[in-house]
């Protein structure tokens, strides 16, 4: 039976979720809660030689095998890492997970909404976050931060905008994913996001099993 928590970080690119991801989780840390952080695709040897093929592969990869790789780095994540830390009344902190894949590869890649979503399903082994928040920040910004060439740059703007919106929809059509808008200074938004996650409800009862914040 799970008895810990579950948390995942989304957003577009550059949108700093990563970043907040490790302050969060140093300052629950502190705070003496036992958690991990991890991140999709990777948190496993054979999921970061995925993560390396998927982000560093100079050939061309179809929409369908990278999804495949994506699911690939899940299901051994999932059975190895999240769901033992779990069981073990764990907070899991997590860069990504299958949200992102509803958003980049269904909505970004054109991939079946309804497939992605029964191959997330599977490769999670039914595993659903407690909380997902999406640092929501504007394309501009992002392709800002990226610092691409022009040409690049506006193939990459069509693509995340695509990206954003799935975020944007998805967020409110589910009450588990709260957007936070992510152009703000790094501090201020992880006191924004500390206090959101504080307040949950379902955080609040794992917090109040483990005698935290009594």
């Amino acid at each position: 039976m799970r008895r810990g928590f579950f948390l995942v970080f989304e957003g577009i690119d550059k949108c700093g979720k990563s970043t907040q991801a490790r302050l969060l989780a140093g300052a629950f840390k502190r705070l003496g809660i036992p958690l991990i952080l991890t991140r999709e695709p990777g948190g496993t040897v054979l999921g970061e030689q995925i993560r390396r093929i998927l982000l560093y592969f100079k050939g061309n990869v179809s929409p369908m095998a990278e999804l495949l790789l994506y699911e690939a780095s899940r299901a051994e994540h999932v059975a190895s890492k999240v769901a033992p830390a779990l069981r073990q009344g764990k907070l899991v902190i997590c860069d990504r997970f299958t949200l992102a894949t509803l958003a980049y590869q269904a909505a970004g890649r054109g991939l079946n909404l309804s497939l992605v979503d029964r191959l997330n399903h599977w490769a999670a082994f039914g595993i659903k976050p407690d909380l997902t928040v999406v640092l929501d920040l504007p394309v501009s910004v992002s392709l800002k931060r990226m610092g691409r060439k022009r040409d690049r740059m506006e193939q990459k703007a069509a693509f995340m905008k695509k990206v954003r919106r799935a975020y944007i929809e998805l967020s409110r059509r589910r009450s588990d994913i709260f957007l936070v808008p992510a152009d703000e200074p790094v501090d201020r938004l992880r006191e924004t996001i500390e206090h959101l996650i504080k307040r949950h409800p379902k955080f609040r009862r794992f917090a109040k099993s483990r005698r935290l914040f009594q």
